[in-house]
Formats: structure tokens, sequence, C-alpha cells
């Protein structure tokens, strides 16, 4: 006789093994999910690295942060008119190294410019060297660097000699000597000389993606079925060897605004009238004590933007790097 109580409803499922199981109602329901157009339940569904990489970045706090610092700059760069309404060569000497005043929040330099004018339209020059300088040694150096990977023997050898020549040379003393011959005053030298000798770095990163990436299965596999050269690089090898690469040119244009600054503090890159970071911090260095904020907005604003693309790079490397999940 039924004692009050409801049971719950019961189905019958088989094991797999000529069996038959208890099942309650919801587990029934589960295993009767049908599955997806491609076969697959969505749970089976085979995620690419690239797929787990932005699933992660998405929750991280750090990318978030630096990823709007640095579309705020980008932003910035592109139409600093946005935000500032004042030109970057417009000065009045007798407003030389006065502080905040209504419609110039970040006062006056030395020569009675705006600071925060010139802060402004400075974004423009850094992350246009940066990124520009990043494009230029990430495409070299991967190219370089994943030829010699792939096809070793003499051309890995003599490229392997190379960077030992480039590396060997200290990255400020080449920009004194190189670039105080060049009397221009775009950003063209500067952006070359970052090229010249960052692209080394790149290099060796994407030969070691390289021959790692090459030795696996699936590249034998296509080799073995009469696949090109081009196409064992392009469709089975650099897909699988660029995450290190994103990831060492995205700390690295950090670096790379870093070392147009420093070149401009000391004269041989940017030179006036164009507008740097670097110059504007030469240029308030003799004032530090009169006329602190000339010195500190600038300074500031190059130490966020480069901390801004380190911790953006971490967080790709942490995102792309199996090993680290």
């Amino acid at each position: 006789m039924p004692d009050g109580r409801h049971e719950p409803e019961q189905a019958i499922a088989g094991t797999g093994m000529g069996g038959t199981m208890d099942l309650g109602v919801d587990e029934a329901e589960t295993l009767e999910k049908r599955p997806g157009p491609d076969g697959a339940g969505p749970e089976d569904r085979p995620r690419s690295l690239w797929s787990d990489a932005w699933r992660d970045l998405r929750r991280n706090p750090v990318f978030i942060v630096s990823a709007l610092v640095i579309l705020f700059l980008v932003l910035i760069s592109l139409w600093p008119s946005a935000i500032t309404s004042g030109s970057p060569l417009k000065c009045d000497l007798s407003k030389a190294q006065q502080g905040s005043q209504s419609g110039h929040p970040f006062g006056f330099d030395g020569q009675g410019c705006d600071v925060y004018t010139r802060t402004v339209y400075g974004a423009r020059t850094s992350v246009a060297v940066g990124v520009l300088a990043t494009l230029g040694v990430s495409v070299l150096g991967s190219v370089l660097g994943a030829l010699a990977g792939y096809f070793g023997g003499v051309w890995d050898s003599v490229l392997s000699r190379i960077t030992d020549v480039f590396f060997a040379i200290p990255v400020v003393l080449g920009g004194l000597v190189l670039l105080s011959v060049i009397t221009s005053n775009t950003i063209w030298p500067v952006i070359g000389f970052i090229v010249l000798l960052g692209w080394p770095q790149l290099s060796r990163i994407a030969r070691g993606s390289v021959i790692t990436a090459k030795q696996n299965d699936y590249v034998q596999a296509a080799r073995a079925l009469g696949a090109s050269h081009s196409r064992l690089v392009l469709r089975h090898i650099a897909p699988n060897a660029v995450a290190p690469v994103i990831v060492v040119a995205t700390i690295a244009l950090g670096t790379y605004i870093s070392l147009e600054a420093t070149l401009s503090y000391l004269g041989v890159g940017l030179k006036p009238p164009s507008v740097s970071w670097g110059i504007d911090i030469s240029a308030a260095s003799p004032y530090i004590r009169n006329a602190p904020h000339a010195l500190l907005w600038p300074s500031g604003a190059l130490a966020l933007t480069v901390l801004a693309f380190i911790m953006l790079g971490d967080a790709v490397r942490d995102a792309l790097d199996p090993k680290l999940r």
C-alpha cells in the first residue's frame, strides 16, 4: 500500500555493456539530449587555443583594465582635438612655469606651452612609434626566424650568427651613434632604428616556435602526403607557432615606446618642433624644482602607457600558454 510518499519517477537506460541501470528523470533527460548539428553535444565540441584564450582574457581584470587604457590612448592619438582645443606649439613666455589655471589643468612648461595639450598630442607620437616599430619588428623577425627554423642547415647557422652580432650592440649606444648623424624630424628614423635592432629577438622566438611545431605528427603527415613548403608553413606551422610571437611583440611594444622617449630625451630621437613625451621630459628637467608639474605629467603618461602594454602582454601570455592554465 502507498505510504503517502512520492517516489521519483525512474527511467531505464542501457549501460552499454548489455545491462541496464535506473536513472532519475533529470538524468534521463540529460542522456536524451539530441546532439548538435555537427554530431556532438554542446559540451563535447572541441575549442581551439584562440577561443580558450579569448574566454580567459574576457575574465581577466588585468586585460580589461589595460585594454581600456590602450583604447583611450589610441583614441586620443587619432583625435586629440576631442579632448583639447589648444595647439601644442602655441606658447606664451609670460606664463612660463606657471601652475594650474582655468582651462590649463596641467599648467605651463618653461617655454610657456600648455602641458596638458602637449601631453595629449605626445600620445600620438609614442603610440605611432610603438605600433609601427612593433609591426616592422614582428614581420621581419617572424619571416627570417620562420625560414631559419623550417629549413635549418646553413641558413639557420648564418642567421644565428647575424643575430648574435646584433645582440652584442648596446641599444642606447647604438641609437646615439646611428641617429646622431640623421637630421630628419620625422618618426621614421627612430622606427627604422628600432626595427634594425629589435628583429633578432622576435627572430629567435619565431625560430624556436617553428622548430617545435614542424616536429608534430600532423606536419609530418602533411609532408608525407606531398604538401608544398608554402602550404606546410602557412597552413600547418604558422597558426601553431604564432602565439609566442604575439606575446613577445605585445610586451615589446611598451619597451619600444620607452626607447623612443629615451632617445628623444638624449636629443638623438625626435627633435623640436616634434611633440614627444621624451622631448618634454628633457625640456622640463632643468626646472624640476620650480615647475615639477611640467615633468610630472609627461612622465606619468609615459609610465602609464608602458605599464598598460606590459600588463596586456602578461595577460595575453597567461591566456595563450597552456602550461599556465
